[in-house]
């Protein structure tokens, strides 16, 4: 398997279903679920930059959607990064 990277924006709206002392933590669980989906990984490893964008204004109130970069290597791990300027 040859290493694939693409580029995605995340919807996080889901996570403001979850109580208010528990969205950001709800945003990276949804953050995961869409890489499952879309990248099927053996493994997935997120930049804490990635982290600290979503946790940025506290717990209570993440963002609604992130641009992020997802690339699974041959092994099948994915690696989730902010999406810069590149896409």
């Amino acid at each position: 398997m040859s290493e694939v990277t693409r580029y995605y924006t995340v919807p996080l709206g889901r996570a403001w279903v979850a109580p208010r002392y528990r969205r950001a933590e709800k945003a990276v669980q949804v953050l995961r679920q869409f890489t499952k989906r879309h990248m099927k990984p053996s493994r997935i490893v997120i930049d804490p930059q990635v982290s600290e964008a979503i946790w940025a204004r506290g717990i209570r109130n993440p963002p609604r959607k992130i641009r992020v970069k997802m690339t699974r290597d041959n092994e099948g791990v994915v690696t989730v990064e902010l999406a810069g300027d590149e896409a």
